[in-house]
């Protein structure tokens, strides 16, 4: 019912994470700053906020879909009734959160891999280098 508001508020707090990692690795010239062995962290984050940002859509649109999201208030079918809402909370809690924890864990073996590759062809590029 409202399991996609949890991602959301997940959404909004990566990307104002992920713009303040911006202006940290901004140089004076505004271009960031990209270390050839490692990705930027507010690369990695905009990833996170991609994966979240298209998630949400996609449950969003669903729940319009089936009626449980409305343009008038309030908004929710689920809060029109106090043991609806009761429900809707406890989606939220359970599969919500499962969601919105599934998603980072992604990320973090997104970045992981990535961060392995950058780091393997550096180490490759050092040894073509040497020889």
């Amino acid at each position: 019912m409202a399991c996609f508001l949890v991602s959301a508020a997940e959404a909004v707090v990566v990307t104002a994470v992920e713009k303040n990692a911006e202006k940290k690795e901004c140089k004076h010239d505004g271009h960031v700053e990209v270390k050839e062995t490692k990705i930027p962290l507010s690369r990695k984050l905009k990833w996170l906020t991609y994966l979240l940002w298209g998630g949400v859509a996609m449950l969003a649109f669903e729940h319009i879909w089936h009626g449980e999201v409305t343009p008038f208030f309030p908004f929710l079918t689920a809060m029109n009734s106090p043991e609806d809402a009761s429900e809707m909370f406890r989606e939220m809690a359970t599969v919500g959160v499962g969601m919105a924890v599934l998603l980072t864990g992604v990320w973090g073996g997104m970045c992981a891999v990535a961060d392995r590759i950058v780091k393997r062809e550096s180490d490759s590029e050092t040894k073509e280098e040497t020889v």
